[in-house]
């Protein structure tokens, strides 16, 4: 008797996202097997963002460092400015951590073991979940925000989340095949994706039309229910950009722990609640002048607005200059990005 990951499955092949880390169906049939270090590079990279702003990423680390060990060679600078834009810089100093990591303990290969896999930098129960179901075609659940809202619409689930996980989890194990199961995580992922989208889902060509309880009771569009988000608390700073008269730029690497760490950035204050006085940290005495308009930037748990005073310095200005001809605004995380682009006005 057939069940619903065959379904699935059978769309899948039809209809499979093609993806630059991803093999296809027709081409695990000839024998093609998933490369862990690509998977790994992709779920790591996909964390809180989209397919559509990981791909040109993923594509340059692959060209750069087209093995873990080669990534586990560079230089942590080079890597940060890759990264710099995609956000959540913590994921690329993990990447490094786990690199070399795969390449000091396990001899440059990422294990086909869900518990070696979760002892590594950077990889916590999903990761693992998606390496050992994708990569290695072990039978473990992916479940991210697709898959979530495909198993609430399936099962007509109407508890709030995040208190509906544990729910949603077990109904979607309960589906996971031993057969096939790294296509089957990816295939519920593209269901999610393409036709079970979060608002005007396609419920007329889903390959799980006859089975949805949402889509029977017309309730699909309002699920997944959520707990309401709380408002964004705001915060706001200070950013300064120095210039030599020879065109070098004052810049520093930030702190490893916390926002932004390791990356390139201009000295500043710090960002303190909006209701403060804001914060002033000259790294420099110099005639700073204050730009018009300000800088804004939304991250995961809160708002920032910061002011950006620039200055042009002598010579002899104390710091770490950077050369114009090394400086690339490209390297800086988009927060610093966009008060080097106000600078330029």
């Amino acid at each position: 008797m057939r069940d619903l990951s065959d379904d699935l499955l059978d769309w899948y092949d039809v209809h499979a996202r093609q993806m630059p880390w991803r093999v296809s169906p027709a081409d695990k049939k000839a024998g093609m097997r998933p490369d862990p270090y690509a998977v790994w590079m992709s779920e790591i990279m996909l964390q809180q963002t989209t397919v559509a702003a990981v791909t040109a990423y993923f594509q340059r680390f692959m060209a750069r460092w087209p093995t873990v060990a080669d990534l586990a060679a560079a230089q942590d600078a080079d890597v940060m400015g890759e990264w710099a834009g995609l956000g959540y810089y913590a994921r690329a100093r993990n990447l490094l951590k786990c690199a070399r990591a795969v390449v000091a303990d396990h001899g440059g290969a990422f294990p086909a073991d869900h518990a070696a896999l979760l002892n590594l930098p950077g990889i916590g129960p999903y990761t693992a979940a998606a390496i050992s179901s994708i990569a290695f075609d072990l039978p473990f659940t992916v479940v991210d925000g697709n898959v979530e809202r495909v198993m609430a619409r399936l099962h007509d689930e109407h508890t709030l989340l995040p208190g509906a996980k544990p729910t949603l989890t077990a109904q979607a194990e309960a589906l996971t095949p031993q057969a096939r199961p790294g296509d089957y995580a990816q295939a519920v992922m593209d269901l999610g994706a393409t036709i079970c989208t979060p608002r005007n889902p396609a419920c007329g060509i889903c390959p799980w039309r006859a089975p949805c309880l949402a889509r029977a009771r017309g309730t699909a569009p309002a699920l997944p229910k959520k707990t309401p988000k709380k408002a964004k608390p705001i915060r706001h700073g200070t950013v300064y950009l120095a210039q030599r008269s020879d065109g070098a730029w004052l810049l520093e690497t930030r702190p490893d722990s916390g926002l932004l760490g390791g990356m390139l950035g201009w000295p500043g204050s710090d960002w303190v609640d909006a209701s403060a006085p804001r914060p002033t940290a000259p790294p420099m005495d110099a005639a700073w002048t204050q730009l018009p308009g300000e800088v804004r930037h939304t991250f995961t748990h809160f708002h920032l607005i910061l002011d950006v005073m620039v200055a042009q310095v002598p010579m002899s200005a104390p710091g770490t200059f950077l050369p114009r001809d090394r400086f690339r605004p490209s390297d800086l995380p988009t927060v610093m990005r966009k008060a080097f682009d106000l600078a330029q006005k």
